[in-house]
């Protein structure tokens, strides 16, 4: 998702880089992370609260398939024309994208109590925390982990669609254990990578590269963190009666 920006090297170190792009990129990176959060959270609460919002979207499927194929379109574009868009349009975008996956999100309100929603969101919280710290100071090069949790990402995809078929609860478990696994580890990864890319940044930190290289960072660790919480929400979860 971030390679057009950089190339990995094995002989990256934490001191070769700028220390001080490189916060000023992380921290542009966690507050876009955390506004694209508050965004989807603000969003699901008022499509869950609104009876006409539920008619809307919950009326029939075609309303979430729109949402959901727009969701992905919105990613792919960013993931692969943010060289070429300007750093507005991608702050902009990923707004929206946030906006859009609330509305998907919603879901989550209806079906579990609110109470497990915040603890599973807390624990989230800590194991996402650890593993972007780990990314962050680890002097190891982690090339190799992201090609292997790659294949295991396209792997946890095959496996949930063919247990649509299956219907298998006990499949739907190890897939959710799985999925937690996984995006903790693309969680260092892609902390690793934002790091990699902080190192080789030019223009300082007000440049336009920066401020594009913190949408699609935010954009990637939002995506590694809604996944753990949704994962996560299928243990610790308590639904409504």
């Amino acid at each position: 998702m971030m390679q057009g920006f950089s190339q990995e090297t094995s002989s990256y170190t934490f001191a070769d880089s700028s220390v001080e792009v490189v916060n000023a990129l992380f921290r542009r990176v966690y507050q876009w992370m955390a506004v694209g959060l508050i965004l989807t959270a603000v969003t699901a609460y008022m499509v869950a609260s609104s009876q006409a919002f539920l008619r809307f979207f919950y009326s029939s499927s075609v309303p979430l398939m729109v949402v959901a194929v727009a969701e992905v379109g919105l990613v792919l574009w960013l993931s692969m024309g943010i060289n070429r868009i300007s750093a507005g349009t991608a702050a902009a975008s990923f707004a929206i994208y946030s906006v859009l996956n609330g509305i998907l999100c919603s879901s989550v309100l209806l079906v579990y109590t609110q109470e497990s929603v915040y603890t599973t969101f807390l624990s989230t919280a800590g194991m996402f925390g650890v593993m972007s710290v780990y990314g962050i100071y680890t002097r190891r090069n982690l090339t190799s982990l992201g090609s292997f949790l790659t294949m295991g990402l396209f792997g946890l995809i095959i496996a949930m669609v063919v247990n649509l078929f299956m219907g298998s609860s006990r499949m739907e478990l190890i897939i959710s254990a799985l999925g937690i696994i996984i995006f903790l580890g693309l969680t260092a990864w892609d902390t690793w990578k934002i790091r990699q890319m902080g190192a080789q940044l030019e223009g300082g930190e007000d440049g336009v590269m920066m401020r594009k290289v913190a949408i699609i960072g935010a954009l990637s660790l939002y995506l590694d963190f809604i996944n753990i919480f949704l994962y996560l929400l299928r243990f610790m979860g308590k639904q409504r009666q």
